[in-house]
């Protein structure tokens, strides 16, 4: 699946659970733990972004539900969400396609950043109020979420929420392939595809840590300066040109790392472009996405294209084939993972490129731009509502109206739900 994936997969009923535990959209006070009968007794209304089935981009739908105060289990934490980060896992979770997501209803986004505003018992090193990055296997895209305070890292000073929420899943991704698995060392090559998403962007700066290492980008032609400015040595579009023949004709023996998001047809030229002794690591099928819904022809089509292997042709060809999948690392390797990413950070080595931000409200739209390829960097989902006055007129078909009754504020036992308009 793809490199911008999960951290280790969740179940439905422990969701269900945590989900929907936020505080009031708009409130900025903090909660205490849920030892309170008064804070107990308060119902909660929060906005979230929930997949209502497998689809195109109406699926996702923007609601507000009201519920219980949440209550802190020993070594949790809640926290307001700030800034949350799409990624192309999502995408395929969209259309049915990413194994570790829960069925539908079911709230997306494992990614983002925010502040504490109640901890659990045994919870020593997090306190309210400190500014967090957090990992979720789903469930992130919402106001509030309780999580273990294993899976939050305390943010630099210097780091937005935005930044917080694009350097997870890329940036995991990205390192762990290229120094846990690849080992890459100077004067190594490295060909990254879609080298303008944040995946790319992550490797492109990761391979700047080492001297002398030269990356290889593919992405359409009006991406090329800046990637070259973010320091892919040599940008090739893959829309005009065979990268393959691009790359022979710059290094005729090849390439001794490929990094493949695509699957299909190009994992076999990943392979064939590996030097003797190279590495190919194949981290997604972004290849079988190639409209708003499920497409089987372009599934098959990936499918019957894959590279095919036997051991005694991989002997002979002294060449390795790695798969990776984030969603099913472990969290104590995410965390060292982390905690090295953000010493990076503060060396300033590393920071992510935000391509665009996006209200909860438009959600179709940030789909759309990560989905046609627009994007340059990080697209950011952000929970908070947008100003009445910066919301461009609402189209209202891509949203189903509910009951909208004064009955949900007193709501004792019951969780209520309610859809609003998303912006097409």
């Amino acid at each position: 699946m793809s490199g911008e994936e999960a951290p280790t997969p969740q179940q439905q009923p422990e969701q269900e659970k945590k989900l929907d535990g936020p505080t009031p959209a708009g409130s900025e006070a903090p909660q205490e733990s849920g030892s309170s009968p008064a804070a107990e007794e308060k119902p909660l209304s929060f906005r979230s972004l929930v997949l209502t089935g497998y689809g195109g981009y109406d699926k996702v739908k923007l609601q507000v539900k009201t519920q219980k105060q949440p209550q802190l289990e020993a070594g949790e934490v809640l926290v307001r969400v700030k800034a949350c980060g799409l990624n192309f896992a999502e995408l395929l979770g969209r259309q049915g396609l990413y194994e570790l997501l829960p069925a539908p209803p079911v709230v997306m986004g494992m990614e983002g950043s925010g502040v504490i505003e109640a901890v659990g018992e045994d919870v020593k090193d997090r306190k309210v109020g400190d500014r967090v990055i957090v990992l979720k296997r789903s469930g992130m895209w919402q106001e509030v979420v309780v999580v273990s305070a294993n899976l939050t890292f305390p943010m630099p000073e210097q780091m937005s929420f935005e930044e917080g929420a694009a350097i997870p899943i890329n940036y995991l991704t990205a390192y762990m392939m290229l120094f846990e698995m690849a080992n890459v060392r100077p004067g190594k090559s490295v060909l990254i595809h879609m080298a303008a998403g944040g995946v790319g962007f992550a490797v492109t700066q990761l391979c700047q840590t080492v001297p002398d290492v030269t990356v290889f980008g593919t992405a359409s032609a009006p991406k090329h300066e800046t990637i070259a400015q973010g320091g892919v040595t040599h940008p090739i579009d893959y829309r005009t040109k065979d990268y393959v023949e691009e790359i022979r004709k710059i290094s005729p023996k090849g390439v001794d790392i490929v990094l493949d998001p695509l699957g299909g047809s190009d994992t076999q030229k990943g392979f064939s472009l590996l030097k003797p002794l190279g590495m190919l690591i194949v981290f997604g099928a972004a290849n079988c996405v190639t409209g708003q819904k499920k497409n089987l022809l372009a599934m098959a089509k990936t499918w019957y294209n894959q590279l095919s292997l036997t051991t005694l042709k991989l002997m002979q060809s002294n060449k390795a084939v790695c798969g990776f999948h984030l969603g099913y690392i472990t969290d104590q390797l995410i965390s060292k993972t982390m905690f090295k990413l953000l010493e990076l950070y503060g060396q300033g080595k590393i920071k992510p490129r935000i391509d665009s931000c996006y209200h909860f409200e438009e959600v179709t739209d940030a789909f759309r731009r990560m989905h046609e390829r627009q994007n340059i960097g990080k697209v950011i989902l952000l929970p908070e509502a947008k100003k009445e006055e910066e919301k461009p007129k609402s189209s209202p078909e891509l949203v189903e109206n509910v009951d909208k009754t004064e009955a949900a504020v007193n709501v004792k036992e019951e969780e209520t739900t309610e859809e609003v308009k998303a912006e097409d």
